[in-house]
């Protein structure tokens, strides 16, 4: 398989992954056409909203990485596979999350599913750089790659820390996401 059918595969499966988020926000349950009838869906939209930049993040940085690609193999396709298998579960947590807003732990489900997912792209960048070589240019985009493991640290202590208060997880969950906004220029610039 080429990289391109692998990058178009996860392209849909990423496109479903926000529409099936997008088909889980309701319109109010009660009457009324103000601010105030939105305000106890709140919650469940700051989910959506988090979820949907955490996907374009992983949609944003996967394109560039396989950009970099010249070539791909079963492994890189069974890591991809394993990507996308936790990047699945974000509509699941993220509805769970934002229909249980206070409870600690689908706040760390939610946690664990993106340390997970951060986990899995670590995978397949490692095994696309095995595949291309050490000297490749994805190898020297990605480096020692410390904002990607930061990243891990910190999902790894918003999961606990739900349990203690669920606006701490919060705020780390934000906080990574902010870090990875502004795509990975090592890797958009690492072409072939």
């Amino acid at each position: 398989m080429g990289k391109n059918r692998l990058e178009a595969f996860s392209d849909g499966v990423i496109a479903i992954l926000i529409t099936i988020m997008v088909l889980e926000l309701k319109v109010p349950e009660h009457e009324g056409a103000d601010l105030h009838a939105l305000a106890p869906l709140a919650p469940v939209f700051l989910a959506y909203v988090l979820s949907f930049v955490n996907l374009g993040i992983y949609w944003n940085n996967h394109h560039h990485m396989l950009h970099a690609c010249t070539k791909v193999n079963g492994r890189a396709m069974w890591a991809n596979l394993h990507l996308l298998f936790w990047l699945s579960l974000v509509p699941f947590v993220t509805h769970w999350m934002g229909r249980n807003h206070n409870a600690p732990l689908p706040t760390a489900v939610y946690g664990l599913v993106l340390m997970l997912s951060g986990a899995a792209f670590l995978l397949l960048a490692r095994t696309l750089i095995a595949l291309h070589g050490p000297a490749s240019h994805l190898a020297k985009a990605f480096g020692r790659d410390l904002k990607g493991k930061l990243s891990l640290v910190l999902y790894a202590i918003a999961i606990p820390a739900a349990f203690v208060h669920q606006w701490i997880s919060d705020a780390i969950y934000v906080a990574v996401a902010l870090m990875w906004f502004v795509p990975d220029r090592r890797i958009e610039d690492a072409r072939p």
